[in-house]
């Protein structure tokens, strides 16, 4: 089985549990199941929180929990390290240390701790010294200032993206959280990236109605008949930012407009579709950004993302196709990038 012919899961982050369990069902109809990054002590979490949804995706096998003791190894942690020191010695984060800021917790297993313990140590020493994290109170869990917690999730989104293959499923990172997407489009638009210029951001696209009182059944019998169209949705816009950020900016605006036109018309198509189906007014919506350049030495970040080494960065001369995307996903029309 190719990549391409891999079941596409939608790889959902920042958290273990999704925020809104009724809008989770919608993503059915775009790929072959969900994903969750679980941490082996919050195993029971997803269940607990939202047993209607999670039992109704197992029983149909569209539920995949992914343990970050087992995919967040060796090398993961090395391009974690690499990208978060890559960070930190910008001094871009210096400032959030206040006194009064309210840490929240990340599993130190998604910081590398089973992966690399001497390397998630070190990540967490370097915060640790800038009053950005704090030591662990239980074993388990680090308390971190929320918005390194979410670059390290937004980093972890796109560093185990690879690991789907040995999962047997192509892992595509997908939020809810259009914060969480802007800090994506700012870390690859740093000027000492060569990912700069290179990013493309699509504005949310309605693309048909909201499911969540659908049963799992009816929607999935709906889906079995449209599947080849809501999978050309996500496949096109996916392809629309591989296809437009390696071009000069002078290329791209018209270009922009040509694929904008093409994935506005997919969109209606799906919203056509959809309404005529369950007699509702569409609001469920769905876009993307990302960007897709030529990683070469000297590039960390491409490196990491283009499966080179993490740590000393590809060879002199050598060049890859590096990318990095997100898709971003709503049940209300009040969400902008």
């Amino acid at each position: 089985m190719t990549k391409d012919t891999l079941p596409e899961i939608a790889f959902y982050y920042p958290n273990p549990m999704w925020q809104y369990g009724d809008w989770i069902k919608n993503l059915v109809l775009f790929f072959d199941g969900v994903g969750l990054l679980v941490p082996e002590y919050m195993k029971e979490r997803p269940e607990q929180a939202d047993p209607a949804i999670v039992v109704g995706l197992k029983q149909h096998g569209l539920l995949h929990i992914i343990e970050p003791e087992r995919v967040v190894d060796r090398s993961a942690t090395e391009k974690l390290a690499a990208a978060m020191t890559d960070v930190l010695v910008t001094g871009a984060l210096d400032a959030l240390a206040t006194e009064n800021t309210v840490f929240h917790e990340l599993s130190y297993s998604r910081l590398g701790s089973v992966g690399d313990p001497g390397l998630a140590k070190m990540i967490l020493d370097e915060l640790k010294a800038r009053g950005l994290a704090r030591d662990s109170e239980d074993g388990k869990s680090i308390p971190m200032h929320p918005m390194v917690r979410a670059l390290v999730l937004v980093l972890l989104a796109q560093i185990l993206r690879p690991a789907g293959e040995t999962l047997g499923v192509e892992l595509s990172p997908i939020t809810d959280q259009p914060k969480l997407v802007q800090a994506l489009v700012e870390l690859l638009s740093l000027p000492e990236h060569p990912s700069a210029g290179h990013v493309v951001a699509f504005d949310l696209n309605t693309v048909g109605v909201d499911v969540s009182a659908v049963p799992i059944d009816e929607l999935l019998d709906y889906r079995n008949q449209h599947r080849a169209q809501y999978r050309a949705y996500t496949r096109s816009v996916r392809e629309f930012v591989r296809q437009l950020g390696p071009l000069a900016l002078a290329e791209r605006a018209e270009a922009f407009e040509d694929r904008q036109a093409e994935i506005d018309d997919l969109a209606a198509g799906l919203r056509g579709r959809s309404r005529r189906a369950w007699g509702q007014p569409a609001s469920f919506a769905l876009s993307i950004a990302g960007a897709t350049w030529t990683a070469v030495s000297g590039d960390p970040l491409g490196a990491l993302l283009a499966g080179g080494s993490a740590l000393v960065g590809l060879a002199a001369g050598e060049k890859k196709e590096a990318n990095a995307y997100s898709y971003l996903f709503s049940a209300r029309h009040d969400l902008s990038w």
